[in-house]
């Protein structure tokens, strides 16, 4: 294992060789091939249905994993699954998930979805990917995934096979016995054959593949990206990218003593790529607690417990889980744990500083991205964390800053602490294919290689990355992705209104949630209510419903009449602020938003009595917009 401690330890282990000379392994069945071998008898993956420590729990050794995810890529096969042939799965986290993605990609393409988007969006994917088989939920109470699945495969012709996967057989008398009684009844109404996942794979050979692996570099996976609007595009993911992700665990993270708890879903690639590949080559144990992950029922409550349970070492999170457990004590032995890893969004500095003082352990915060098969920089875990910052780039991915003109061209490389948009290079990134539709990587690549990733930041002095703001407009609530659009069109239906313009308004647990400005036509009067029923009732998810709705008499707009965002992200930032400091007792106000060179969009804060200076850094902790006092300070 390598030291990585900072930008020149990454330097000195790209210094040993080429990453095209690096010994890794060619495919990820390979991988695991190679770690059963090593480590066979060791736990490779566990899924536990509840979240009660003390719940059942199903753990797969590296031996058993290879030859559950080789059926799988068997059974695909045998259901006319070639390489350039894709296998999707809707599905919540658990054993199968796993299986279905590692079987998927060995076989063809694996295609995660998502099944919180909406059954329209789900039949776009699968008729936009050309799906023949979907691996789904059998019908089970208190979820809906197997009736979107049905729905969604009415439109999706390409589907000729669903696979059901029955999350019954993880549970014990009594509850198993109701299950038949309490399941929704399916109407049946598609044209694809209906078989059981479990059934079908023991039919398969586990001790080798049934068909030949050409064990070349390939597409092996299609991720769709956030966005709730429309199809979302969808990027490919190569072996030669999930190697590296995985790579990068083994070689600077973990060893086959690691333990990683990873509620986050695994229809993203956080949970697919720096997560699972990385136990796939490193031999780590990851858990995965509860179908629905941090979102399942208890987790929050029982979460110490479970890291004692497991002894974990490795704490997978996002920021808002950070801050729902630090709203529980800290109530088990968690002296196991090393450090927490924490990506999707922005890390507000007071939650970093109760996350140590409650577990005494640090956040390592990075940045990654679908677009990239993820990884792109962290935090080192052995060396200095600048928090607010997504750390130094990872071995082997060179990130610039450049002002680029929109069809990549580069006007200008933006030099220290200057910001521009954010351009990375590394194995990860599928040079001018990043996209399966052709026309969206138009534009995408500057001088055709680095990866223009919309994001606008800057390197410092000690070449620790920063991220300032989005040149796109997307809101990142919790990490999940929304396009504004969604928002804009569902309001601009509404007779009443004109125009929209929709961003993100800082939120102390979300990051960010979003709100929409709206501008009425003349001589017509609606209520902020009215309009909020009115978005509710047509966009499509509802994390993408605003939180907040305002009427101006008119929107700020550029020289060319577009809404000009950055002014009402001012007056949120303002609205925001002024509210939470009067509710809570300072004798403050936000004299202007500003944006600062380095850090973005920025308050200023003006005092008007006497202050609690550490009451208020806590309170403004909470949240990743920066802030400043009027007199500089």
């Amino acid at each position: 294992m390598h030291m990585f401690t900072d930008l020149s330890s990454a330097r000195l282990i790209e210094g040993e060789a080429p990453w095209d000379a690096r010994d890794v392994p060619k495919t990820v069945h390979a991988a695991l091939a190679a770690t059963a071998a090593r480590h066979g008898s060791r736990p490779a993956v566990t899924f536990q249905m509840f979240s009660d420590p003390k719940a059942p729990a199903e753990t797969l050794s590296w031996s058993d994993l290879l030859g559950q995810v080789t059926q799988a890529a068997n059974l695909f096969r045998s259901l006319g699954i070639g390489e350039k042939d894709v296998v999707a799965y809707l599905l919540p986290n658990c054993n199968e998930t796993i299986l279905a993605l590692l079987g998927g990609m060995t076989a063809g393409k694996v295609l995660p979805v998502n099944p919180l988007l909406d059954t329209e969006q789900i039949a776009g994917i699968l008729n936009d990917a050309g799906a023949k088989v979907l691996v789904t939920l059998k019908s089970f109470p208190k979820a809906d995934v197997a009736q979107k699945a049905e729905a969604a495969v009415a439109f999706a012709p390409t589907v000729k096979t669903v696979l059901e996967v029955d999350l019954k057989r993880y549970l014990a008398p009594p509850k198993s016995w109701l299950v038949p009684f309490l399941r929704p009844q399916m109407s049946g109404r598609h044209h694809a054959r209906v078989l059981d996942f479990r059934v079908e794979l023991a039919r398969q050979p586990a001790d080798r593949l049934a068909f030949p692996a050409d064990g070349g570099d390939r597409v092996a996976a299609y991720f769709h990206t956030g966005g709730t609007t429309g199809t979302p595009k969808v990027a490919q993911h190569k072996f030669s990218g999930m190697i590296y992700n995985g790579w990068l665990g083994k070689e600077l993270l973990f060893d086959e003593s690691d333990v990683l708890i990873c509620p986050l879903p695994l229809f993203h690639c956080f949970a697919c790529y720096p997560v699972l590949m990385s136990a796939v080559q490193s031999g780590a144990h990851v858990v995965f607690p509860t179908p629905a992950g941090y979102r399942g029922e208890g987790v929050f409550d029982n979460f110490w417990k479970l890291i004692e349970r497991y002894r974990v070492t490795f704490l997978i999170t996002v920021p808002t889980a950070l801050a729902a457990l630090m709203q529980r004590k800290v109530d088990a032995d968690v002296s196991t744990l090393k450090i927490a890893i924490s990506g999707s969004a922005p890390l507000p500095l007071e939650l970093y500083r109760r996350f140590e003082e409650a577990t005494g352990v640090q956040v390592a915060e990075g940045y990654g991205l679908t677009e990239a098969t993820c990884l792109v920089s962290v935090n080192p875990i052995d060396g200095k964390k600048k928090v607010g910052s997504v750390g130094v780039p990872l071995p082997y991915t060179d990130v610039r800053i450049l002002d680029c003109e929109d069809c990549g061209t580069i006007r200008h490389e933006c030099g220290t602490d200057e910001v521009g948009e954010i351009c990375i290079a590394n194995p990860g990134v599928f040079e001018g294919s990043t996209y399966t539709e052709a026309g969206k990587n138009l534009g995408l690549f500057a001088d055709r290689r680095y990866l223009r990733t919309g994001d606008l930041g800057r390197i410092d002095a000690d070449g620790y990355l920063w991220i300032t703001g989005r040149k796109k407009d997307m809101i990142i609530r919790g990490g999940h992705n929304i396009d504004p659009a969604e928002i804009e069109e569902a309001l601009m239906g509404h007779p009443a209104v004109a125009t929209v313009g929709a961003i993100g308004q800082p939120d102390a647990h979300a990051g960010e949630l979003p709100c929409a400005y709206v501008e009425l036509v003349a001589g017509a009067k609606v209520l902020t209510g009215d309009l909020m029923d009115f978005g509710r009732q047509r966009i499509h998810e509802r994390a993408a419903v605003p939180k907040h709705v305002e009427i101006l008499d008119e929107l700020p707009k550029t020289a060319v009449g577009k809404v000009f965002k950055p002014a009402l992200r001012k007056m949120a930032i303002r609205r925001v602020f002024d509210g939470v400091l009067s509710a809570q007792g300072f004798p403050v106000t936000v004299a202007e938003v500003v944006e600062d060179r380095k850090r973005g969009l920025t308050a200023v804060l003006e005092a008007h009595g006497d202050v609690d200076m550490a009451a208020l850094e806590r309170l403004m902790g909470h949240y990743t917009t920066p802030w400043r006092w009027k007199d500089g300070g």
